[in-house]
């Protein structure tokens, strides 16, 4: 009798040992490593809560650091070109390096047609550039890693193009969408193709973003659990992955502005001058 209990005890003991363990592993699996979801620093906050009509028009943390990024902006331009000196400083040549930086993508990717654009393509860059970096500092927040935002700017070039395109040369515009040199029976099929390639512009070119920041900061919160979890002996290789991928990171931050601005210039360029 004595050793059945026993056994009845241990048996008892070793089901609640796996039951435990399985919960860690389904918590573990669930939250991440460190009790916290790597998902989590993607949530949007509702930071002053503004409602009309039926309509959540709230004041998030989104809409904060947007805002944060264009304080940043025009304080950086404005504050640079304050001088304007003759030999420039530090400040000054970022500035005008930015500057020329976009005037000559535009110069080679849409010509001379496309300098009266330079507005809003160069606020394009900088808007999509500080955004990004300024999600690779802790706590802050990455407005570009939501799928809206970087649509709502996808959108904003798509319809710019088409608008601008059908100003320009009217129904000749549609001639973008029938390639050239191509046999008669093999047009309607790559008429289909090329409107299919045309409408999903948006898509590929917000999803890029999105998905590129998204990715990238996500595995920076995984390893950085990691780093806690192994504690102070055996956390210095992930601390030392972190570290890499953190430069990593950066410079995917200003490669994702640069392609989304090389790209807009790119379909801006077929808009003016029907190019395929």
């Amino acid at each position: 009798m004595a050793g059945e209990t026993v056994e009845t005890d241990i048996g008892e003991a070793a089901a609640e040992t796996v039951e435990h363990g399985a919960d860690a592993v389904h918590g573990a699996a669930e939250h991440g490593v460190g009790g916290h979801s790597p998902l989590e620093q993607f949530q949007i906050k509702r930071l002053i809560p503004i409602e009309i009509g039926g309509l959540d028009l709230s004041f998030t943390n989104s809409a904060l650091f947007m805002l944060i990024a264009v304080a940043l902006i025009t304080l950086f331009l404005t504050y640079s070109m304050s001088s304007r000196a003759l030999v420039p400083g530090r400040l000054q040549s970022m500035a005008e390096l930015s500057y020329e930086f976009i005037a000559n993508m535009i110069r080679e990717n849409v010509g001379t047609e496309g300098r009266r654009y330079f507005p809003f393509i160069f606020t394009l860059f900088m808007f999509i550039l500080f955004g990004n970096l300024l999600g690779m500092i802790p706590y802050s927040f990455t407005y570009t890693s939501h799928i809206i935002v970087t649509f709502a700017m996808a959108a904003v070039v798509f319809v710019g193009v088409t608008v601008i395109g059908f100003a320009r040369h009217g129904a000749k515009f549609l001639k973008l969408f029938v390639p050239s040199g191509v046999p008669v029976f093999l047009l309607p099929l790559l008429v289909v193709i090329e409107v299919l390639s045309y409408l999903t512009r948006p898509i590929s070119l917000s999803v890029r973003l999105f998905a590129n920041m998204m990715a990238g900061h996500t595995m920076l919160k995984v390893f950085a659990g990691f780093v806690v979890a192994l504690g102070f002996l055996a956390g210095w290789a992930p601390l030392a992955f972190i570290v890499a991928l953190t430069g990593l990171e950066i410079g995917i931050a200003v490669l994702q502005a640069y392609v989304f601005t090389i790209l807009t210039c790119i379909y801006l360029n077929d808009a003016i001058h029907l190019h395929h």
